[in-house]
């Protein structure tokens, strides 16, 4: 054999192994944008922080619910995903403050997916003017005796939850919903649900490193 089909020989076995080779790096700019005053939701605590913003009643973070729920469903031990609710007034405040309510009552947990689907498909749950009353009635299904939950409503540990959440929407200045951000550094931007979570993973594997570097 001449050497150039050898060499054609060894670009056919060389190319299909680089196209499986580990994707690219995120790009700044492209992938992400650097936070300019970073900062976790929580104290870290050893953990690799990833918090996505959300609304109930935003369409793409209902789209976006079950791929979210799969992926976090399968991160080690080492990272710790926190969803907090977006708080831009209105009737985003209504739902921020019935997820947090159904956090203190203990169902969040049972109830969360449920209530995207009681918002887009079921259309059980009204998009804009929920009553205390209409939540109650949602959550008892989940055994939460309805003046306990309207009580959980009207907190003053919900109230501060909804400030702090509000804070963390400012301080990231997030462009809308969803929003992942990754130990309070990075904002990812991504053209597709599965490039938002490849960027995270990406970025969670970039901290984890740093971590290990210090």
């Amino acid at each position: 054999m001449t050497l150039l089909p050898r060499l054609f020989l060894l670009l056919a076995v060389v190319l299909p192994l680089t196209a499986c080779a580990s994707p690219t790096a995120p790009v700044q700019g492209e992938d992400y944008e650097l936070i300019a005053t970073p900062g976790p939701f929580e104290p870290l605590a050893g953990k690799i922080e990833v918090v996505e913003v959300f609304g109930y009643t935003c369409p793409h973070c209902a789209h976006f619910e079950p791929q979210l729920e799969a992926w976090t469903a399968k991160l080690p031990a080492d990272v710790r995903f926190t969803p907090v609710p977006a708080a831009f007034g209105g009737y985003w405040d209504a739902y921020a403050r019935a997820f947090y309510a159904a956090e203190q009552v203990g169902v969040l947990k049972r109830s969360h997916a449920d209530v995207f689907k009681a918002l887009h498909e079921q259309r059980s749950l009204p998009m804009q003017s929920v009553t205390p009353q209409e939540l109650a009635t949602f959550y008892a299904s989940y055994g939460v005796e309805p003046q306990r939950y309207i009580d959980a409503l009207r907190s003053t540990q919900v109230d501060e939850k909804i400030k702090k959440a509000r804070e963390f929407a400012v301080r990231t200045q997030i462009p809308g919903t969803p929003a992942v951000i990754v130990n309070g550094k990075y904002l990812i931007r991504a053209r597709s649900f599965e490039d938002t979570l490849r960027v995270a993973d990406a970025l969670i594997a970039r901290e984890r490193a740093a971590a290990k570097g210090r």
